[in-house]
């Protein structure tokens, strides 16, 4: 009880600050740069993983899909000793779309435009980057941990208050399918009576094929009812960890890393050690984000899998791609 009380106690700063920051920029008090084409901005309100990579590499693919020259701008935490793992991803699955990293995403901006020759930005992770202008803000809310029921930084995982929500163009509530279709149904409920000129869809996050570290593929039946050891270092390691049950396996040993986890030789070793404890016909499996940094083809002469996720949309698909639509054609 004290903990929390503490906790509460020093959420209150911190939501003034941002309280005061997004105020400066509302009142045009701080400056905003406005890039030469159009920007939109995938984010969420929250620390941690709601899944923004598959939806950046699915808007990336239709404005792609039509003829628009696409660069992704994104700030790049965990990429002190180079590209970090979203980009690695991004860059994996989408080879004709340049992505820059760095702090400075206005000076990226103008980069991306005159160098690179895009037509229209994707700024990832930027529901909090006020700098730049956007023309569209689309948030992501996990619909395992609702606004309604977190807590400002650091008693919860609120970025800011839900109220910020204004500001956003769509929202796309994602990991529906792991939550009751109630839970589900009341976060849009009160996403309406709160915000009802913003349109909201429902999406997961469907794992689409197997990917080995020499190129090959593999169906996602090959999973089904074997046992598996995983590990990953992502936001939401239980999420993952559901996705290989969907698929029918049987995950007899997870190893969960932190957050954009950086793998060592000493990491290699370890996983080397773990794999031959596992059950003789046990495979290995990891997320697509930890398989781009580590690059290892087996562990104890157990093939290494990754498994690639695409965002699938349960409702509002057609209202979300009007939405983008919009946006080039202003």
């Amino acid at each position: 009880m004290a903990a929390r009380a503490g906790l509460r106690f020093l959420s209150l700063p911190y939501g003034l600050a941002v309280r005061t920051r997004n105020g400066l920029f509302d009142c045009g008090w701080k400056r905003v740069h406005r890039a030469a084409v159009p920007v939109v901005s995938v984010g969420n309100l929250t620390l941690g993983g709601t899944g923004k990579t598959p939806c950046v590499e699915w808007v990336a693919r239709f404005f792609r899909e039509r003829d628009t020259q696409v660069a992704i701008l994104s700030r790049g935490y965990g990429a002190e000793a180079g590209r970090n793992d979203e980009a690695m991803v991004l860059e994996e699955n989408l080879p004709d779309v340049p992505h820059l990293q760095g702090a400075d995403r206005a000076s990226l901006a103008t980069t991306a435009v005159e160098e690179l020759e895009a037509e229209l930005l994707l700024l990832d992770d930027g529901f909090q980057h006020r700098r730049l202008h956007r023309d569209l803000d689309i948030v992501l809310l996990d619909a395992t941990c609702p606004p309604a029921r977190d807590y400002g930084f650091p008693r919860g995982t609120l970025r800011e208050p839900a109220s910020g929500l204004r500001r956003a163009g769509a929202v796309l509530l994602t990991r529906c399918d792991q939550v009751r279709a109630g839970e589900v149904e009341a976060i849009r409920v009160w996403l309406g009576q709160r915000f009802p000129d913003v349109p909201v869809a429902t999406t997961e996050h469907r794992p689409t094929e197997l990917t080995g570290c020499d190129g090959s593929r593999e169906v996602l039946e090959a999973f089904r009812g074997k046992p598996v050891g995983a590990f990953c270092g992502i936001g939401n390691p239980a999420a993952f960890r559901h996705t290989l049950e969907s698929l029918g396996a049987t995950v007899t040993n997870f190893r969960a890393f932190a957050d954009h986890h950086a793998y060592t030789r000493e990491d290699v070793d370890d996983l080397t050690r773990w794999a031959e404890t596992l059950a003789p016909d046990a495979v290995i499996a990891t997320t697509q984000k930890d398989w781009v940094k580590l690059r290892v083809p087996a562990f104890a002469g157990r093939p290494l899998w990754a498994v690639r996720i695409g965002l699938h949309f349960r409702s509002g698909e057609e209202v979300f791609a009007g939405v983008l639509e919009r946006v080039i054609s202003k």
